[in-house]
């Protein structure tokens, strides 16, 4: 029986689920019309699976539901307070995000841009970001934001694909005390595409850069721009934005969602998740080039009206006090951030976060892979000091928002370390065999959501085959997710990790999510990655990395015989890895995913391929020498 953590989660309205369950097309029918409108739908849903047609008929505009619907109650307060890495920092209100938003709309109207056309946005994270997404919004250009860690072949990639007219960068951008040159790498993307005939570019760190002839400078643009700027009256349906995700395989598959039923889905989850009250000030940790950072740092919050903080830097720069500090200045009551983060701070130890006024915390989330019980219950104890329930997340950039979170919103339900517990409202979820029959309680399946939803992608841009392919032909009519999970004898939901990162060893399938949450439950371990190597017996085994936590002394042939004990007894004999490799540090992304490939291409002895995404270099070099000393080592004793 899994620890239960009864504490209460605020609101109470049962009739929400109610009326979901009786009709998900009226419930959401309902949820919808807390948006403002500029004309109202003639059909709530037109299903033809796999596509769903949400509000049709309806037009709505994204900026306008943003921005002017508070300038009559909000417009002195706080929108977003940025603060960089340096420490440097701005607030702007709802009134001058408005105007802002509004010349910059303007801005691109002079360039030629219009409803329809493509935008590529490569900023860092700064309050331009959400300024030229909510402008793109204001005229009905479609915006593709990429995550400014991606290399010049990334983005060109992603510009070529969206044949985007204009793309808006800055000169460069602050990561761990150092410049990366944005505009150069832009530069590098856009060489021969001439149907890129503009690139604006924000003066941020004050670098010489070259001019070309497509260049226009932010600040020159924005100075000659009137500061009105009408709302376009759009259709429910048109596409908001375009973001890129990585497959299995092949080239990034570009996500594009809409606008109306996007828009409802996160009115009603940031609401619904985050209890969010007028005077909070909410802190997501999410890069805006992730749907993340799109939908729960951008369009919700904004949608409510809420004040949040933007932070552009590394979560553990200058040091390792950096997240709590600002919780601490700002008084931030709601954080939301990832499992990947927690395990690195919890390496650092307790003391850090212990020195730190926390006491504006009412409300903890966490977001982008499962999370282990022993982290969700340090996040608990040591940053929420047992009085702040955790919002465990479970969404997809498909799925636009939540479709699996705890609610105190709306319902008050015991929550369990690690577990996601129910599919929101309006949304039926499942766990299923290979042939699509319901499993067992506690039994692993695969993850789908067997209704439309309004959040849901429209389809992959310029290729209906492949999504139809992707999420709609494992059962029929209903979205498959990829991803592991099974529910418990309460009716709580487990997320198991992605169903593609599956080892088969001697015939048995095992998601490598278990075996890294067993490691991490060790005590003197911080950080866990697994992978599989070929093998002419098995035909895979598995091998795992880890980070141990700061302090340890213990001798690794101890602590390796720990864990494997620890596996073989939490999940079976068939999990034990070959070998263990401990190391300081794991190969991530600057969005913070360990970069698994690199692993199992350094246990291959293959070659490591594009590294253009990590956030250390060093990582890659660590891990190598460690795994060659150990062969090493063995290969002597063998001797």
């Amino acid at each position: 029986m899994s620890e239960i953590f009864n504490i209460g989660l605020g609101n109470n309205r049962p009739e929400i689920r109610k009326q979901s369950e009786s009709d998900f097309v009226s419930f959401w029918d309902n949820q919808a019309k807390k948006l403002c409108w500029f004309s109202p739908w003639q059909k709530t849903l037109e299903w033809n699976p796999p596509f769903a047609k949400w509000f049709q008929g309806g037009s709505i505009n994204a900026s306008y539901n943003a921005l002017d619907i508070h300038q009559e109650t909000n417009s002195q307060k706080p929108a977003i307070i940025w603060e960089a890495e340096s420490g440097e920092s701005r607030i702007l209100t709802y009134r001058d995000l408005w105007m802002e938003v509004q010349k910059f709309a303007n801005a691109l109207k002079s360039l030629g841009i219009k409803k329809g056309d493509r935008v590529t946005i490569y900023l860092p994270m700064v309050p331009e970001l959400p300024i030229a997404m909510l402008a793109c919004a204001r005229i009905g250009a479609t915006h593709t934001v990429v995550f400014s860690g991606f290399s010049s072949a990334s983005l060109r990639e992603r510009i070529e694909d969206s044949r985007s007219k204009l793309v808006i960068t800055s000169d460069g951008g602050y990561r761990r005390g150092k410049i990366i040159k944005l505009k150069e790498i832009v530069d590098e993307a856009i060489q021969d595409f001439d149907f890129v005939k503009n690139v604006i570019v924000l003066e941020r760190t004050k670098e010489p850069f070259q001019l070309t002839s497509k260049d226009k400078i932010w600040s020159e643009l924005v100075q000659g721009a009137l500061a009105e700027c009408e709302s376009e009256r759009l259709d429910s349906l048109h596409p908001l934005y375009i973001l890129y995700t990585s497959g299995t395989t092949g080239k990034p598959k570009g996500v594009l969602h809409g606008t109306g039923g996007y828009l409802a889905h996160l009115h009603s989850t940031f609401g619904w998740a985050f209890d969010i009250k007028d005077s909070d000030v909410f802190f997501c940790t999410a890069d805006i080039g992730w749907v993340t950072g799109h939908s729960y740092v951008v369009y919700g919050p904004l949608l409510h009206g809420a004040t949040e903080i933007i932070f552009e830097g590394a979560p553990d720069y200058p040091d390792a006090s950096r997240m709590w500090e600002i919780i601490q200045k700002y008084k931030v009551t709601i954080f939301y951030t990832t499992p990947t983060a927690l395990r690195m701070f919890m390496k650092f130890g307790n003391d850090i976060p212990r020195s730190f006024d926390l006491s504006s915390l009412r409300l903890l989330g966490t977001v982008g892979e499962p999370i282990n019980p022993e982290v969700w219950r340090w996040y608990y104890t040591i940053i929420g000091k047992e009085k702040c329930p955790i919002i465990d997340t479970w969404w997809q950039t498909e799925t636009g928002g939540m479709m699996i979170s705890p609610l105190p919103g709306i319902e008050t339900i015991p929550l369990k370390p690690g577990s996601g517990t129910r599919p929101i409202p309006g949304v039926k979820i499942s766990v299923v065999d290979e042939e699509g029959r319901p499993v067992k309680p506690n039994t692993k399946g695969y993850l789908i959501i067997q209704n439309p939803w309004p959040g849901m992608l429209l389809t992959l841009w310029g290729d209906d085959e492949k999504y139809q392919k992707t999420y709609w032909s494992k059962y029929q009519n209903i979205y498959y997710s990829g991803d592991f999970a099974k529910i418990d004898e309460d009716g709580y939901f487990w997320l198991l990790g992605r169903a593609d990162d599956v080892l088969k060893v001697a015939g048995h399938r095992i998601g490598t999510a278990e075996i890294e949450s067993c490691i991490v439950s060790h005590q003197d371990i911080a950080e866990s990655a697994v992978c599989g190597i070929p093998d002419d017996i098995k035909g895979e085994v598995i091998i795992s990395f880890a980070v141990l936590k700061e302090n340890v002394k213990k001798d690794w042939l101890i602590l390796k015989h720990e864990i494997f004990e620890k596996i073989r007894k939490d999940i079976g004999p068939i999990a034990t890895p070959k070998q263990i490799y401990f190391v300081s540090k794991l190969p991530k992304t600057r969005s913070g995913k360990i970069m698994r490939r690199l692993l199992k291409s350094i246990a291959n002895n293959e070659k490591i391929g594009d590294t253009s995404t990590l956030e250390d270099g060093t990582a890659v070099s660590e891990v190598q020498s460690a795994f060659e000393e150990l062969q090493k080592s063995i290969n002597e004793k063998n001797s």
